[in-house]
């Protein structure tokens, strides 16, 4: 008990840290959102498959251009809906153009009638992220959750962290519940982290796997 009060402490600790820190650099992240884009097309011979992405928050990395990018290579695109605390993200259906609704946390999502979907690409958000993969959120457990029940089926998915390169530090407290990322992208770099599933997209990647 210990062990999880202070790994539980150790997060909070972090995440309050990360999130003025985000704040502060979502000011001076002009033009990081399309740099992501670009290398993560220039990273990854993605197979076909629906990519899920997410409707950013204020101070988020904006997924969006890269979304755009891959639809434009054929990949469907859906965004999560929240089901309740203590249950996994459900992706739905989703087109520019297509209306949204604030859900919890004000996070904008699809409509409930929207056709459910599975994604094989996840575009992940994050607060901070480490060399290994080690992602922190928000507190929810919603990633960790939908990404196990994900690994578990086959094809596995791929897990992109897309974030601030300023978001990088040197080591995420993490527990056995919490599902690594296969790769982060930022606007200065691709790192192909250990994961957990997709290792057939991460052995189809281009390039050395560190920037």
């Amino acid at each position: 008990m210990a062990t999880l009060q202070t790994l539980v402490q150790r997060k909070a600790a972090l995440r309050a840290e990360q999130r003025r820190r985000r704040r502060a650099l979502a000011s001076g992240a002009g033009g990081a959102a399309e740099a992501v884009a670009d290398r993560l097309i220039a990273a990854f011979r993605l197979p076909e498959g629906v990519v899920s992405g997410y409707w950013p928050l204020a101070d988020e990395l904006d997924p969006r251009p890269a979304m755009s990018r891959l639809a434009a290579l054929g990949h469907p695109l859906a965004l999560p809906r929240v089901q309740g605390r203590g249950r996994p993200l459900a992706f739905h259906a989703w087109r520019p153009g297509d209306p949204l609704l604030a859900g919890p946390f004000e996070v904008m999502e699809p409509a409930a009638d929207a056709p459910l979907l599975r994604p094989r690409i996840l575009l992940v958000p994050l607060l901070a992220f480490d060399r290994d993969g080690r992602r922190l959120g928000y507190g929810a457990g919603y990633y960790d959750l939908v990404l196990g029940e994900l690994r578990a089926l086959s094809p596995a998915p791929f897990a992109i962290g897309v974030a601030l390169a300023a978001q990088e530090v040197d080591e995420v407290p993490a527990g056995p519940r919490d599902q690594p990322l296969d790769a982060v992208v930022t606007e200065r770099a691709v790192h192909r982290c250990s994961g957990a599933g997709g290792a057939d997209l991460a052995t189809a990647a281009r390039g050395t796997g560190r920037g």
